[in-house]
């Protein structure tokens, strides 16, 4: 990431302008609300180059009062456009964030970034432009998970030497391995769990072993929907899985393991209300032994609106990027050793 984005609007008052492309994420109708929302942004329009997943999204409320662009290059050669929130199916839309970065737009954009060689492409190509990338993993936003991190990174936790995250979901078999992607269930949510895992050891793993296995969905056996991650590090282990036919609602856990405390976000973490909070001695205002820490909870919503705060912050020049674009490549890469793509 350059020392200074390039610059954006001479007023640096005047709302931000910033289009959706693409409405077949699953996030994409939340981000457009908090587009929507936010005082410091112009929401420009929307553009979806599929004829019929346009037509779906326009029975939406989300979408109900937002202009269309016509077309990609219409958005693009926009000069209102400041920026784009790439919000197209998941895993396939590096094509849409390329377009965005080789047109001068800063990106918002949502997980996962899609084929590896892309990602890289289009991320050398945002750091010779002075673009930014913002992936949009909302835990990040989560304030049970931002304690955590304070605790975890400042040393309140000692040497931290296991992370442990669930994160399966429930649906109908009949939805289960729609996407066309290697790895299943673990490409479609594993990546929040990484980028946790990733940014609290602070390395990248230095070995990755991934049980994808297919135990349930027999309409389509080529779907990975029980999976397991085990990311080693140079001193500690993470261990992620993920199940895409955990009944609903589905239990979802994170866990931080250090040798002067740990730290478990009491379930559900979204939207996350406690920390169970395990000390060796006081510190900080914080006792000794077993203690329940209360936080304000995030929802899916308010941290879609955290997480777009943040990015509008960082293009104004208020605040630095809360990850690296080194951050944001390790946590792809990461993903697809997961998945088998990358050894």
């Amino acid at each position: 990431m350059p020392t200074e984005l390039r610059p954006l609007v001479p007023d640096p008052h005047a709302p931000l302008g910033i289009a959706l492309y693409g409405v077949q994420h699953s996030h994409a109708a939340g981000k457009a609300r908090a587009l929507a929302a936010n005082p410091d942004v112009k929401f420009c329009a929307v553009c979806e180059p599929e004829p019929q997943a346009r037509a779906r999204a326009q029975d939406n409320p989300a979408f109900a009062s937002v202009r269309w662009f016509d077309s990609s290059e219409t958005m693009l050669s926009d000069p209102s456009v400041v920026a784009v929130a790439v919000e197209g199916a998941e895993g396939g839309c590096i094509a849409l964030a390329r377009q965005c970065i080789e047109a001068g737009k800063h990106i918002w954009y949502d997980k996962p970034a899609g084929d590896w060689p892309g990602f890289q492409s289009v991320v050398a190509t945002a750091r010779e432009r002075g673009l930014l990338i913002q992936m949009g993993y909302m835990l990040r936003y989560n304030t049970a998970f931002e304690c955590v991190s304070d605790w975890t990174r400042s040393g309140l936790l000692g040497e931290i030497f296991a992370v442990r995250g669930h994160m399966s979901t429930s649906s109908p078999e009949a939805a289960r391995g729609r996407g066309d992607y290697r790895g299943g269930i673990a490409f479609q949510l594993a990546p929040h769990m990484i980028d946790q895992a990733v940014w609290l050891f602070g390395s990248r793993p230095r070995k990755v072993t991934a049980y994808l296995r297919n135990d349930a969905t027999s309409a389509v056996p080529q779907h990975a929907d029980n999976t397991l991650a085990v990311l080693e590090f140079d001193r500690g282990m993470a261990y992620i899985d993920i199940a895409h036919m955990e009944p609903s609602p589905p239990a979802r856990r994170f866990e931080v393991y250090g040798t002067r405390g740990s730290a478990i976000i009491v379930e559900p973490f979204e939207p996350g209300h406690t920390v169970r909070l395990c000390l060796v001695e006081a510190q900080r205002g914080l006792v000794r032994g077993e203690q329940y820490v209360r936080v304000d909870p995030t929802p899916r919503p308010v941290a879609y609106e955290r997480e777009l705060a943040a990015f509008v912050a960082t293009l104004r020049g208020r605040r630095p990027p809360d990850r690296t674009l080194d951050h944001e490549l390790l946590v792809e890469e990461t993903l697809h050793r997961v998945t088998g793509s990358v050894a």
